[in-house]
């Protein structure tokens, strides 16, 4: 299983460093990562393999977005479940 991470808000030091940390903390394996600075403002989407998370999806996720907070920035992840049922056509 994989989920999708999305980051955005305003560039500063750290942001790739502290959503890393939160997946590996709890099992998930970042497999592709593309970010880009446009200005003051950063952008980011992570792929990352979830079949051994140390707890539910929901939680996860939940983790990444209250550091979001903390930070002034919205991430989200996304189940691949949820992600190819958006996009399916």
């Amino acid at each position: 299983m994989k989920a999708v991470i999305t980051v955005t808000g305003k560039d500063s030091v750290g942001i790739i460093a502290a959503v890393s940390t939160i997946c590996a903390e709890h099992g998930a394996n970042i497999t592709e990562i593309t970010q880009s600075v446009l200005s003051e403002y950063f952008a980011m989407i992570m792929i990352a393999t979830i079949d051994k998370l140390s707890l539910p999806f929901a939680d996860f996720a939940e983790k990444l977005a209250a550091s979001g907070r903390e930070k002034g920035l919205d991430i989200r992840a996304m189940h691949e479940d949820i992600f190819n049922t958006m996009h399916h056509v």
